[in-house]
């Protein structure tokens, strides 16, 4: 089987699965991981003939991939933030709209640099942040997972000091992994943060971030099978009779370990900003931001203390 080949039998076995862009996607991802050749030789190369160990494991691969598995757990890599993550199935796949949070809190930080350029609408909100330049700022990233969200601030921060935290030994063992293959140090705890006990060993912060598990139990008959069959259901879901458990306990730490004027980001259900809101609201936060992502969603929500 040549090269060329190789990739017409990827998109002919998942055709029916994915449409033919994400298809190809899939196709040349696997490819890349299998050939360990970049684009550019792929195509020069086309009519090179496979090793019979590369072919074994296209076939084994595309098994996989016809079973909904995604891509990501296939070849055990996701791109985040610029750099590629080990990922198996203890982790969620890292998302596009977790890096548009990430991307807001370093943006925040680059913008407080730079406080003497903006206006004096701006001043109050950047004022709060000022303690993440004191050199002994902390941050703490609530169900870590993968590790992205840590990692990725780590390397863009790298005067913070990064703590996060799981209840989850393997997506920690996962997280340490990529902390160390990524050089980013960080303090990885693990611990069930619903449990209020338990959240004692945690430090005070200055800046909590997270993306907690928040899709609705009943919504799970409506997720692709390429999600709810393989990702890891306690990343994704909460009972149907209380889906802002998280965030209220989110809220409730941040009452007790965040620091005056200490900020708070959390990635939401696109149908819940209100709710989360008014989690936040009802506990005191003085400021309560929503945003929407990219695709004009209600995804991130932004709070501080007084």
């Amino acid at each position: 089987m040549t090269i060329d080949e190789a990739r017409l039998t990827i998109t002919s076995a998942i055709q029916t699965i994915y449409d033919g862009d994400e298809a190809n996607n899939i196709a040349a991802l696997l490819i890349e991981h299998i050939t360990n050749l970049p684009l550019t030789e792929r195509i020069m190369k086309k009519n090179d003939v496979l090793p019979s160990k590369q072919e074994v494991l296209l076939k084994q691969s595309v098994m996989r991939l016809e079973e909904h598995e995604p891509i990501q757990y296939v070849i055990n890599e996701a791109w985040f933030a610029g750099m590629k993550f080990y990922v198996d199935k203890h982790v969620l796949i890292p998302r596009p709209e977790t890096e548009e949070l990430v991307d807001w809190i370093v943006s925040d930080w680059r913008l407080d640099n730079n406080k003497g350029t903006i206006g004096k609408r701006q001043e109050a909100s950047f004022k709060s942040q000022s303690r993440w330049h004191s050199g002994n700022s902390k941050l703490l990233d609530v169900g870590t997972g993968s590790g992205c969200i840590a990692i990725a601030l780590k390397v863009a921060l790298p005067n913070i000091e990064m703590w996060a935290c799981d209840v989850s030994d393997e997506a920690l063992n996962v997280a340490r992994l990529n902390a160390d293959s990524l050089h980013a140090t960080i303090d990885f705890v693990p611990m069930n943060f619903l449990d209020a006990d338990e959240r004692k060993q945690l430090p005070r912060v200055d800046l909590l971030v997270s993306n907690p598990p928040y899709v609705p139990q009943r919504e799970n008959a409506e997720i692709k099978k390429n999600v709810n069959e393989f990702e890891p259901p306690p990343a994704l879901f909460v009972p149907d009779d209380d889906v802002m458990i998280f965030y209220k306990a989110i809220a409730d730490f941040g009452r007790e370990k965040l620091n005056d004027e200490g900020c708070i980001y959390v990635e939401i259900h696109e149908s819940f900003g209100p709710e989360v809101k008014k989690v936040f609201q009802c506990n005191g936060y003085s400021t309560v931001e929503l945003r929407k992502d990219l695709q004009g969603k209600d995804r991130m929500v932004k709070v501080t203390l007084p």
